[in-house]
């Protein structure tokens, strides 16, 4: 069974809306609109089903992945609890214990909860180190490609590289842009290095995109395929979060603009792109 027929029932198919800015044609997809607000419930529904269903999973996020953890073991019976770091926004912690998981404050990075998470005594789910995971998050993309088939290029915000090692598999060949802030871009730093190595994490988006390693896992991938890395800066994704509700009436949040600043940059080549909106956690609230 594929990932994507294994997921369908407990995670939405998102749309894809036609649009154009300055003067550009592009798709976007819609996956701010997904269970949770994220993309992340993908690859976690997908890892949990994997495992069989374990009675109880723990895992760290600085938000989405714990939320979409959390969403999947409602769906699926299982008990999880959730390490975040104390800087994890209150729009995303409230909602995750509204889920059912337990909440669990710990270190003041991701990193620090996760190496906590990982002392718990209890099956660890990874953000985007895993490749069952990666293949849940690799349904975005395959929507993309069945429902706009045109399109030449996919856009992708990245943290630690689950999502956009995903699209790398289901793209069919099309150009993959990876994006992040230039205050916290590890997996741009993991390719010029050729492997993962220490990041510094300061930016807006970095409750989403806060990653201070990117995956091995996600890394290989990207190494075989061709990946275009691009990097934003915070005011430049601002923009192009207010520019998205201004224009579109899409409310994301910081980390779900990084593809559509890159798109406004002139950083992304092809006829027709296809930008990713992959998140709208957020306590911001547009005018």
């Amino acid at each position: 069974m594929t990932p994507a027929a294994r997921i369908a029932p407990y995670v939405r198919r998102t749309p894809v809306m036609r649009a154009e800015a300055d003067g550009r044609p592009l798709v976007f997809k819609l996956e701010h609109l997904q269970l949770t607000g994220s993309f992340k419930v993908r690859g976690a529904v997908n890892k949990l089903l994997s495992l069989d269903r374990p009675s109880e999973v723990v895992t760290a996020s600085g938000g989405n992945h714990g939320l979409g953890v959390a969403m999947a073991a409602q769906l699926l019976g299982v008990h999880a609890t959730v390490f975040v770091p104390i800087t994890a926004p209150e729009s995303k912690t409230r909602r995750i214990e509204e889920a059912g998981a337990k909440l669990i404050r710990y270190g003041a990075t991701y990193a620090q909860a996760a190496a906590e998470a990982r002392t718990f005594g209890v099956t660890y789910l990874e953000a985007y180190n895993d490749p069952d995971v990666i293949a849940g998050q690799s349904t975005v993309a395959a929507e993309i490609v069945e429902d706009a088939p045109d399109v030449d290029s996919i856009v992708v915000a990245v943290g630690g590289g689950g999502l956009v090692a995903g699209t790398c598999l289901s793209a069919g060949g099309r150009l993959v842009v990876a994006v992040e802030p230039d205050g916290c871009c590890a997996m741009h730093n993991a390719l010029e290095a050729g492997t993962p190595v220490d990041s510094p994490v300061d930016s807006v988006a970095a409750s989403a995109l806060g990653a201070t390693r990117a995956g091995e896992v996600p890394l290989e991938i990207l190494q075989r395929h061709d990946v275009r890395s691009v990097l934003v800066s915070d005011a430049e994704l601002l923009a192009a979060r207010d520019r998205l509700w201004e224009e579109f009436r899409f409310a994301v949040e910081p980390a779900s603009a990084v593809a559509f600043a890159a798109f406004l940059k002139g950083e992304v080549p092809g006829e027709l792109p296809c930008v990713l909106l992959c998140g709208a956690n957020s306590s911001w609230l547009p005018e």
